[in-house]
């Protein structure tokens, strides 16, 4: 079985910084992480190898310092790492991004793409299932539990907002996971010294069939028109109350501010 991850290098959200010309993130200088459902999605991947003697492969787009996580990744147990990086795809958004994924992965042999339901420096829980959509996959979202993977069908446990669903798909298929899937495991000591020599594949826009119209900055439909930081004010009201007089005072606030019905 082959097992596609895909993952994405985000910007720690405590450093997070903008570009307000362009609407898009500045990246460089900015200290880095994995995005947290992507790893719990390798993590689902890895327990399947173990299992099932699947190859893994991970697959990121961004820009060349993203190689730093791809060797992580080798760390942790991938048995292979591709970066799509081309400064024709940066500044792209959701959209645009999985017109680059989906014909790079089209390159690629899969039985199950395995993707984080979201990126936390986005929130927009679209790559995914647009990747899917153009990959022509049936997919299925919000994944907690993979329960059993046979040679055609898997089944995965789907979380909902006060329940969840046993769906199952026929392969190849494409899911994604959320954070609280599983917990990843930790890079191997011999691995992270192994890692330093393993290749990387490099996938750049020479190397794929797809219009350059589609890619990138120029080729994404959804424009930022402006960013702003929300002002902090300091003016506020403090009661010393004791408890029953505070909560009191808690619900005629609320109460008068129509937060509650009368």
């Amino acid at each position: 079985m082959n097992i596609i991850v895909l993952l994405k290098q985000v910007p720690d959200t405590t450093e997070m910084k903008i570009d307000k010309e362009r609407g898009t993130l500045i990246r460089t200088g900015v200290p880095t992480i994995t995005n947290p459902d992507d790893l719990a999605g390798l993590e689902l991947a890895l327990r399947l190898k173990d299992e099932k003697g699947a190859k893994v492969t991970c697959v990121t787009m961004g820009p060349p310092q993203a190689e730093s996580m791809l060797r992580e990744l080798y760390a942790r147990g991938a048995d292979e790492c591709v970066l799509i990086s081309d400064g024709k795809f940066g500044g792209a958004d959701t959209w645009a991004t999985s017109n680059t994924l989906s014909a790079a992965l089209s390159m690629l042999p899969y039985d199950l793409i395995i993707a984080g339901r979201q990126a936390i420096d986005g929130d927009t829980a679209q790559v995914g299932p647009q990747t899917a959509e153009k990959l022509g996959l049936p997919q299925i979202t919000y994944v907690e539990e993979i329960l059993q993977v046979t040679d055609r069908t898997i089944q995965v446990k789907k979380s909902l907002e006060t329940t969840y669903e046993i769906i199952e798909a026929d392969l190849p298929c494409l899911i994604t996971t959320l954070s609280s899937a599983a917990a990843p495991r930790y890079m191997h000591v011999g691995k992270i010294h192994e890692a330093f020599g393993r290749d990387i594949r490099l996938i750049t826009f020479e190397d794929l069939v797809i219009d350059p119209s589609n890619i990138g900055l120029k080729g994404s439909p959804t424009k930022v028109k402006k960013t702003f930081t929300k002002e902090v004010h300091k003016n506020c009201d403090v009661l010393v109350l004791e408890p029953k007089e505070a909560a009191r005072k808690i619900f005629e606030t609320l109460l008068d501010n129509n937060y509650i019905g009368k």
